[in-house]
């Protein structure tokens, strides 16, 4: 949506502006990849939400063949009851994720440092 770009998640000067859908898309799905300026390690995501149901998050490297696939971080999580989906209820919020809830606690493959990341 040009009202609502992917450039409000990263913008610190508004940080209160959603990433929205065009309200023409029926696909239902955002995607973003996002570049970091160097691979950190990931040990907390806080997410604010506005009327997005599910979410999941991979992560990747720079440095690896393009043709190689990200691993993935969080598993698809719920953010909204499918009631509250339908209803358009409760579509704000934030869900913070520690170290024990993201992937890597029982996928070791994801331990490390990452600079791109698939939201």
């Amino acid at each position: 949506d040009p009202k609502y770009p992917v450039e409000n998640l990263l913008n610190p000067d508004s940080p209160r502006k959603p990433w929205l859908s065009c309200p023409q898309d029926k696909s239902g799905q955002l995607k973003v990849e996002l570049q970091l300026e160097r691979a950190v390690p990931i040990g907390y995501i806080d997410v604010g939400n506005c009327g997005c149901a599910f979410l999941q998050i991979d992560v990747g490297r720079s440095s690896w063949p393009l043709d190689r696939p990200f691993i993935t971080l969080l598993p698809a999580t719920t953010l909204m009851s499918l009631t509250d989906s339908k209803q358009g209820k409760n579509r704000s919020g934030v869900r913070m994720f520690k170290d024990g809830v993201v992937a890597h606690a029982c996928n070791p493959s994801t331990l490390g440092d990452w600079d791109k990341w698939i939201i």
